[in-house]
């Protein structure tokens, strides 16, 4: 059934509830009333006045304050403008942004500038309803004006008795542009309310009357009644805890908002949901809009109708438990693991990978004489700043040098890691006093020899951390007796605490001409800290490590507890990102070492903060949809699970839709085990195995945004090192989580820019008390269902291969497992040592399972070899 059918369903059945109350007895004192809620309106001269909202908490029942339940219309007789916006400072100047330069974001900011956007276009018609009418567990208001007749049919949830479900039917009596606001059931106090958020867009426990830097970064709540689009709300709710602790959230129901991908082609830009907290009287409170002013089925005609279906949540529990109900109840997050079919496994994909990264041609690697020195890159064939298309970078040095050792690979070890060694070496800033020590640019422009940054002649403290400090770092846990590398590394690290402000945080960016600091409308709320972790870990300096310390103290104060967070991106001009995941883990290594339990804390609160940059919307079907010329079904082409690389009203999300880049997937299985939180595991598998039609088949590589579909590496062929990277940490941390933690391999520093993914194979790891190392050999191992995924270790001291075995399914599956002996380690030979197989002899060239492998739902089993 087509979404549009199930939109008319809905009024069908809106209309036959009316019906069946409409003729039922009037009443003046309507309530409903279950074992959460109470609801209780009064008539006055105004209409019907929400005037009793009880909340059970225990055995007490607890009221909510500020209780209105007026209605919202807003009626325009001609076509709204779109047109941006001017934005003024508080002294009435008009406010210049973004700068000319970021001509990726410019657009996007304009369209969300809009009159519309701004809730300033159309007349508003305020009321209460002048009718009601009940019948069971059912109250119908109605109210007709000038413009409009409205019925309003409320009713408690049967099955989530702490939501209030609520349909609004509007028939016009004018032709014109319509839109239905939610009811304003509270007015709440601006100055005092303890959260309040907008999945993807807004987040904080402040009104923040600085407009850009709440609107466009999502610092704090807009002191403005915006309304923003439903294409980067991660879910479709908005959700506010009071003072008093209480949670109100509106959600609408499935089926309201724009679906990104109809028959044949991206609508992402459709906008038919609007999502607000002040709403057009400018009080504090949860608003959604539909259809929006202006926008796609908003326009009637006399006697044309339309209808809204949307709950109000009403707990007495702060804005997560109500975001988690949102997510895992009202849209059924859990039903993509159900729907998807497995095409390819991730274990098969990093072998392809593993391919495509050391192929010179296909993964664009270039190499040049820079100073002497011959430094290797990949090609970068998006925007950087100043560049004649002739940047190149490297991206995830620890997938590469892990990739390298546990392969073996001479590719890897004699030409890529040299080339990209000396490319790392070359990255640093040794001539300018200023800035001697930080990384010189993530990019090397190979027409003009030399490095910059992506947009502009900037210097970013973090991103020394990034491709000093944590590259470095990542290369000295494969080579830690590499002189060299460690004059680097601590060369940047004093860097990095020379220019640390004595309450803790840096500056985002320097001018490389002049010295000064730039983009000081912002505040570093990046984990900048992070490069001190790994400059402790590496080199033992406490001084270090008190560094990061403090640094983080500033962070927790300053950013998490306030919500506020920055990106890494320069060609967005930092709207926030993957950064805020990379905190989290950066908060938890942190806390690894020091057992201050405010670490852990701070490190749950902003894992649970990156959920909402998450898509949980629209829920995944099995209708059929078309990607040129295939044919897929929708939850195929899904963005749910999907993580944005930045959303908000400035982010790509808003074009391109999510990325494929899924670098939190391990994390969160990091924050399953710690927290039991299922939201974290669910969000973390949706990732990692339900996206096969975003990857080229030629190559393996997922495209990066969601809008390219299955394109491939596009002008980023180095990503495939970061999927590699993601990869490998999901497949490790669910490997850890499964058996209990008793396999475990040690886990190394987070990977630059992207995310939270580390990077494994540096140090022997355990396997039920054996000491074993992590290895991976090409077309070893095969499974005949891609379901099943799997990794390998040696022990090489007792001659024991073992293959660890995962199901990736929500369902029972069986595999027949191959083992090709002639891809083992050259000079031995490999015999099973496990009882439930046949035998065979030497000369054998595979091995074969005399019954195929059965694996319970997300299940594990471990196989061992004797080689000799």
């Amino acid at each position: 059934m087509s979404r549009f059918t199930l939109y008319s369903c809905k009024i069908v059945t809106s209309l036959l509830v009316f019906v069946s109350v409409a003729y039922s007895q009037k009443i003046t004192s309507p309530r409903l009333q279950n074992k959460s809620l109470q609801v209780k309106w009064g008539h006055s001269s105004e209409g019907y006045r929400l005037n009793t909202l009880l909340l059970k908490d225990g055995l007490t029942w607890r009221s909510l304050s500020g209780l209105l339940g007026q209605y919202t219309l807003l009626y325009s007789a001609e076509q709204p403008h779109t047109y941006p916006q001017v934005i003024s400072d508080k002294n009435g100047r008009a406010v210049q942004f973004p700068e000319p330069e970021y001509r990726y974001i410019i657009p996007t900011w304009k369209a969300n500038t809009s009159a519309v956007s701004f809730n300033k276009e159309g007349r508003t018609i305020s009321f209460y309803p002048e009718h009601c009418s009940a019948e069971g567990n059912t109250v119908v208001f109605s109210k007709k004006t000038e413009q409009a007749a409205i019925e309003a049919i409320w009713r408690l949830d049967t099955l989530y008795t702490n939501d209030l479900r609520v349909t609004i039917r509007l028939t016009a009596q004018a032709p014109g542009y319509y839109s239905i606001a939610t009811p304003a059931l509270t007015a709440n106090d601006k100055k005092n309310f303890e959260w309040a958020c907008i999945p993807g867009l807004f987040q904080g426990k402040t009104i923040n009357n600085d407009f850009v830097d709440a609107y466009a970064y999502g610092h704090g709540i807009p002191d403005k009644p915006v309304v923003v689009r439903e294409r980067t709300a991660a879910a479709l709710t908005s959700i506010l805890t009071n003072k008093a602790g209480i949670t109100l959230g509106v959600t609408a129901e499935p089926g309201t908002a724009r679906h990104p991908w109809l028959q044949d082609k991206s609508t992402q830009s459709q906008w038919l949901l609007g999502l607000s907290m002040i709403n057009r009287n400018g009080q504090l409170t949860p608003t959604l809009y539909h259809p929006v002013l202006g926008q796609e089925r908003s326009f009637l005609n006399k006697g044309e109708s339309l209808s809204f279906d949307f709950r109000f949540t009403i707990q007495n529990e702060g804005w997560y438990p109500v975001y988690q109900h949102v997510v895992n109840d009202i849209y059924h997050f859990d039903q993509l693991l159900h729907l998807k079919q497995t095409r390819q496994s991730l274990s098969q994909r990093t072998e392809q990978l593993f391919s495509y990264v050391k192929n010179d041609s296909t993964s664009r690697w270039r190499t040049f004489d820079y100073k002497g020195r011959w430094i290797g890159a990949q090609e970068y064939l998006g925007g950087v700043y100043g560049s004649e298309k002739d940047a190149v970078k490297n991206a995830d040095y620890g997938a590469m040098w892990m990739l390298a050792n546990i392969t073996g690979d001479s590719v890897l070890l004699h030409t890529r890691l040299p080339q990209a060694l000396n490319f790392k070496l070359a990255q640093q800033n040794t001539t300018d006093d200023f800035f001697r020590g930080a990384a010189a640019g993530q990019y090397y422009l190979y027409q003009s020899k030399r490095f910059t940054e992506e947009w502009g002649a900037y210097t970013e403290p973090i991103a020394t951390t990034y491709y000093m400090m944590l590259d470095i770092g990542n290369i000295l846990l494969f080579e830690p007796r590499h002189q060299q590398l460690r004059a680097e590394l601590r060369l940047a690290a004093d860097w990095l605490l020379s220019k640390m402000k004595p309450e803790g945080y840096w500056e985002v960016a320097y001018n490389n001409v002049t010295k000064k600091p730039m983009f000081t409308d912002q505040k570093d709320y990046r984990p900048t800290f992070y490069g001190l972790l790994v400059a402790y870990k590496i080199l033992g300096d406490k001084k270090y490590l008190d560094a990061a310390s403090r640094a983080a103290d500033w962070f927790i104060k300053n950013a998490v507890e306030q919500g506020y967070f920055l990106g890494v991106c320069g060609d967005a001009r930092f709207a926030p990102d993957f950064a805020t995941a990379q905190s989290a883990q950066a908060l938890l290594d942190l806390y690894d070492i020091t057992k201050d339990e405010r670490l852990q804390k701070a490190a749950i609160t902003t894992a649970r903060y990156y959920t909402t940059s998450i898509y949980s919307h629209p829920i995944p079907d099995k209708s059929m949809r078309k990607n040129g010329a295939r044919q897929l079904e929708e939850w195929q082409i899904s963005q749910v699970g999907l993580g944005f690389e930045h959303g908000g009203t400035l982010g790509s999300a808003n074009p391109s839709g999510p990325i494929l880049l899924a670098s939190h997937a391990g994390m969160f299985i990091r924050f399953f085990a710690l927290t039991k939180d299922s939201l974290f595991l669910k969000m973390a598998r949706a990732a990692a195995l339900t996206k096969d039609a975003f990857v080229d088949p030629a190559t393996g590589v997922a495209s990066y945004y969601w809008s390219a579909m299955n394109k491939g590496a596009g002008p980023f062929p180095h990503h495939a090192w970061w999927q590699l990277g993601w990869i490998t940490d999901y497949l490790m941390s669910e490997l850890l989580l499964r058996s209990q933690g008793r396999i475990e391999f040690p886990a190394g520093f987070v990977t630059p820019k992207v995310g939270p993914h580390k990077t494994f194979g540096f140090s022997s790891g355990q396997v039920f008390g054996k000491k074993v190392d992590l290895v991976l050999m090409e077309n070893l191992v095969s499974f005949d269902n891609p379901n099943i995924d799997y990794l390998c270790a040696l022990d090489k001291t007792n001659k024991k291969f073992y293959l660890f075995v995962l199901n990736n399914d929500d369902e029972m599956q069986q595999a027949a497992l191959k083992v090709d002996t002639s891809r083992f380690i050259k000079g031995h030979r490999l015999q099973l040592k496990t009882a439930a197989c046949r035998s065979a002899s030497a000369a054998r060239i595979s091995y074969s399972w005399g019954d195929k492998v059965k694996i319970k739902p997300y299940g594990l089993q471990v196989f061992s070899f004797q080689y000799y």
